[in-house]
């Protein structure tokens, strides 16, 4: 049976994006093949990963990692309830990196009437179409350029593939942002449909990164809805409530 390392399992609430609020289950997977500068996630691949068995505790049991696909379906099974949650949020991490691992988990997960959520920086197209049968919902990052990374092309080709799902973008934004990255983001994602949903997210303040003002906010904001039609500003409301 083919094995995967994991981070972290718990159940709690979406504070990210349109679907804010929604009951999730997560499965947070390790490793990046980015390192964005407000990243506040562990990605190194731990000996153990922790599962939160009872919902908000954040008392957790730890097990050791990789473990067995068939495995980790009857954890998952046993400690959480399926029907309560409006998808399962595989999330990272990147967790495209394990695409060969998804492959086959994703299958076993939708025939127990999940629905998978997927959160990616959207980077790796090649991976995605390995997966993307199984997939319901795509919630794609669009990195705006960073320590010399621009990402326009590689994120071009991700979105067209991700049309044929629910796909709506997500762009962390900062108060150093400038409007021509904002303007090659709007530019990419009209290029590709103007009615896909977009979401700027200001940053969490973090190792000195500042978070957008109100007035900023609101003149991006303006930007985007020149060229499309659905732009919406949300925080990360998870911090909010002290949610994992």
């Amino acid at each position: 049976m083919v094995n995967l390392p994991l981070t972290e399992i718990f159940s709690s609430i979406q504070g990210e994006g349109p679907y804010v609020g929604v009951r999730q289950l997560f499965l947070r997977l390790p490793k990046c093949n980015l390192t964005c500068p407000y990243c506040d996630t562990e990605t190194k691949v731990p000996q153990q990963f922790r599962i939160e068995t009872v919902a908000g505790s954040q008392h957790f049991n730890k097990l050791d990692n990789p473990i067995a696909l068939d495995k980790l379906l009857e954890l998952l099974l046993q400690t959480y309830d399926f029907p309560i949650h409006h998808s399962l949020s595989v999330t990272g991490g990147e967790p495209l990196l394990w695409s060969n691992e998804l492959r086959v988990l994703l299958p076993l997960l939708k025939e127990k009437g999940l629905t998978i959520y997927l959160e990616t920086n959207g980077t790796l197209p090649d991976q995605l179409l390995d997966v993307i049968p199984w997939v319901d919902i795509i919630s794609m990052d669009i990195k705006l350029p960073f320590a010399d990374q621009v990402y326009w092309d590689v994120h071009e080709a991700f979105l067209r593939s991700s049309f044929q799902k629910d796909v709506f973008v997500k762009i962390v934004v900062e108060k150093e942002t400038t409007l021509n990255d904002l303007q090659n983001a709007c530019d990419l994602i009209a290029g590709v449909d103007r009615s896909i949903l977009t979401v700027l997210q200001p940053v969490t303040q973090i190792h000195g990164i500042m978070t957008p003002k109100p007035y900023q906010l609101l003149e991006w904001q303006s930007l985007f809805l020149e060229k499309l039609i659905n732009v919406r500003v949300i925080p990360q409301t998870h911090v909010f409530i002290g949610q994992l």
